[in-house]
This record gives C-alpha cells, sequence and structure tokens, in this order.
C-alpha cells in the first residue's frame, strides 16, 4: 500500500462566498486552478449568490483561460433562528472545470 496516498476532501476544491470583496474570491478560484485543479465548487446563500455568479464570469471571461461552468446546482436550506424560527435560505453551487 502506499504511504502517501491522500483521499481527495471536496473542501479542498470548494470557495465558500461571504461578505469579503468579489477579488478575494476571485484570486482563491485562480489560485486553485493554478495549483492544479480541474474543478472548482464556489458555494453561495441567499445575497451572496450574485457575488458567486460575478466571481465565475470574472474568473472565466478575464483570469483563467479554458474554464467552463460544468454545471450549477439551485436550492433552498432551511434554517433555525436565533428565535427559533425557521426561514427559508437560497443557495447555490456554481461547478467549473478547466
Amino acid at each position: 500500500m502506499a504511504e502517501n496516498t491522500k483521499v481527495k476532501d471536496d473542501r479542498d476544491n470548494t470557495v465558500y462566498i461571504g461578505k469579503k470583496p468579489t477579488m478575494n474570491y476571485v484570486l482563491a478560484v485562480a489560485t486553485q486552478f493554478n495549483s492544479g485543479t480541474d474543478e472548482v465548487v464556489i458555494k453561495a446563500r441567499g445575497k451572496s449568490i450574485s457575488t458567486a455568479v460575478d466571481v465565475a464570469e470574472i474568473v472565466r471571461n478575464r483570469f483563467v483561460q479554458g474554464v467552463k461552468v460544468k454545471n450549477i446546482k439551485i436550492t433552498t436550506e432551511q434554517l433555525k433562528g436565533e428565535d427559533e424560527r425557521i426561514s427559508n435560505v437560497s443557495s447555490i453551487e456554481i461547478f467549473l472545470v478547466k
């Protein structure tokens, strides 16, 4: 058995979108591709969805050549708030491949 075998973790190639400036996430995705990753997943919830779309388009059109959108998954997640209310939050996963 090989000693240096590493099982690939799904989170290794995932960029979670939050409240930072858009270019921070663009650079994170570009860094993933430049380090040899063939697929990067951009994940976002709620108001960050538009930033996720911006990140995907900026990476595709300006930063990394040959990147295509492989798949887009949209869903609604139910989250419990501080007051124990359940609220529906939209989420998106954008799969980019080189």
